[in-house]
């Protein structure tokens, strides 16, 4: 069950992937277009140059203005276990289906359900336009909960053969034929339902603010500590994209918003509080700099130059674009205590700079969220409050090396550096072990990596499941044992492996899609080379020849 539920989590990262440059173009885009920055005479409405920005802009609302639709047809990326781009088409088909029916439900029977479909949507309508169609807000959980359903009944009855007179049924026809029944009743039920549930979130919503910084502290606690189940995503997905914490989601709001807010002088937090929801990111930029400094400072002294070559990248990547599994996962799983420490020094920061006034949309890294969208159109009027939050996030870098240091010191913990053969020199066996991985050597392309890992766990007929996260290969496998050493992933190019019964998953980096659509395509063509041959080589070790 766990399982499904982080493939369905990872499933999610997928649309969510597109978020950060739409975000960086609005916001860029609006800052042009603020006087206090280009001048009066540069937004003047017939001025060229602002015309020109307004017309970018509107370009990167599009995915801001489009998510339901967006989720609908990205999760059959992660959840599809074949022929994704016809899962999608199937998903996208029935999602349109069942809102034209909440709609035609709605027009027919409003009275009955407490739902008046003849006003304007928005505002406290509980209404929304969705491609044309006018039906209730159910934001991306609709789109989430319907995709899911039409993606699972594709992996059951996509390739369901059916009799040769129905055969023009088969397929992607017979999936939406299913689901367009299925919408049905679904359509009724959200109609019934839904109504309720957004009470509910107002309802939520106004304890969320009523309880202000504990509030704060106990959702950026969950989004953090969560991270290793994959069940992150259902923490801060309502949140920063949905209406958890203010209608149409902390992301949209804000960048609807971001010039009043820029050109007032009140304070951020009362003009828009819900901001305490999205200062997680402050852990990545703040944070990571001080986990960083306390490996590299508990690395035995002859080890700390190539401690540091591991170290710089995976905080780079952490500090500038806010993704932090490299180097999280490096101190995970050699102490799960470690990562404990860290979430509660997360909700701790980012409860203070909440307390000290500081809100926005923070929750990735410097150039795709805090200087974009936060630090560079607010500096004007909020200049001190940028301070305020800097000034916090580096006391706090340097709790989290003080801490992190008398952690990994007092309990005597394996961190990279102290111990040999977290950073060692490959000896002659072990560039053997890392050829017979590869067939060459350290491989030299994308597809030879992908092969590499394939039969290093133990070939396409030893995967039952695979998916991705941000940076993750997750794979369930039917025997762990005929898996390769850890050190034969490493040597691949994994940044490190986690082993939990028949589950692995190898941390690749910010490449992953590409390696896990390599692998899939390499399982595809073992699967026919053994169906189509007997007796010849082994299937792994026909796509390791071809493949590298």
């Amino acid at each position: 069950m766990l399982s499904q539920i982080q493939r369905f989590g990872g499933a999610m990262f997928t649309p969510v992937l597109l978020f950060p440059f739409a975000g960086m173009v609005v916001g860029i885009a609006i800052m042009l277009q603020n006087p206090m920055f280009v001048g009066e005479t540069l937004t003047a409405p017939d001025n060229l140059f602002a015309q020109i920005v307004h017309i970018i802009e509107e370009g990167g609302w599009t995915v801001f203005r489009n998510m339901p639709l967006i989720f609908a047809i990205g999760l059959p990326i992660g959840l599809a276990k074949q022929a994704q781009g016809r899962a999608c088409m199937a998903a996208l088909v029935s999602f349109m289906t069942w809102n034209y029916l909440i709609n035609a439900m709605g027009l027919t029977w409003g009275d009955y359900f407490g739902v008046n479909f003849n006003v304007e949507p928005g505002g406290q309508s509980g209404l929304a336009m969705i491609a044309g169609i006018k039906t209730l807000d159910t934001s991306i959980i609709g789109a989430i909960i319907i995709s899911g359903l039409v993606t699972s009944i594709h992996n059951h009855f996509f390739d369901k053969q059916l009799p040769v007179f129905l055969g023009i049924f088969q397929g992607s026809s017979f999936v939406v034929i299913i689901a367009f029944l299925l919408m049905i009743p679904c359509a009724w039920l959200t109609l019934l339902l839904w109504p309720k549930v957004q009470s509910g979130i107002l309802s939520m919503q106004h304890f969320m603010l009523v309880s202000g910084s504990l509030g704060v502290w106990v959702y950026t606690f969950l989004e953090r500590i969560l991270i290793p189940t994959g069940l992150h995503h259902f923490v801060y997905g309502p949140f920063v994209f949905g209406p958890a914490a203010i209608e149409g989601g902390i992301q949209v709001y804000w960048a609807e918003h971001l010039q009043a807010f820029s050109q007032s002088t009140e304070p951020l937090k009362s003009l828009f509080p819900q901001g305490g929801f999205a200062l997680f990111g402050n852990s990545k930029v703040f944070g990571s700099m001080g986990v960083a400094m306390a490996i590299y400072a508990t690395a035995a002294p002859q080890n700390r130059v190539k401690v540091a070559g591991l170290l710089i990248p995976a905080t780079l990547t952490a500090v500038l674009v806010g993704i932090t599994e490299p180097l999280e996962f490096t101190f995970l799983f050699i102490s799960p205590l470690l990562f404990a420490v860290h979430a509660l020094l997360a909700a701790t920061l980012a409860t203070l700079m909440y307390m000290a006034g500081v809100v926005g949309n923070m929750g990735g890294g410097l150039l795709d969220s805090f200087l974009p969208q936060n630090w560079i159109p607010m500096f004007h009027n909020h200049a001190s409050m940028i301070f305020t939050q800097i000034g916090i996030g580096l006391v706090f870098t340097g709790v989290w090396f003080l801490v992190f240091r008398a952690v990994i010191l007092r309990l005597n913990l394996k961190t990279p550096g102290r111990e040999d053969s977290e950073i060692k020199l490959y000896s002659k066996a072990d560039y053997q072990a890392q050829k017979n991985a590869t067939g060459h050597g350290k491989p030299s392309s994308a597809q030879g990596q992908a092969a590499g890992y394939l039969q290093a766990l133990g070939g396409y007929a030893n995967i039952l499941d695979l998916n991705n996260c941000a940076t993750r290969l997750r794979i369930t496998l039917s025997d762990m044992a005929l898996t390769q050493s850890d050190d034969i992933f490493k040597a691949l190019g994994a940044h490190g492996v986690v082993r939990r019964g028949n589950a692995i998953q190898v941390i690749v980096g910010l490449h992953v899609p590409q390696v896990r659509d390599q692998i899939e395509t390499l399982i595809k063509h073992d699967a026919f080379t053994q169906s189509s041959t007997s007796g010849a080589r082994s299937p792994t070790e026909t796509s390791l020849t071809e493949a590298v």
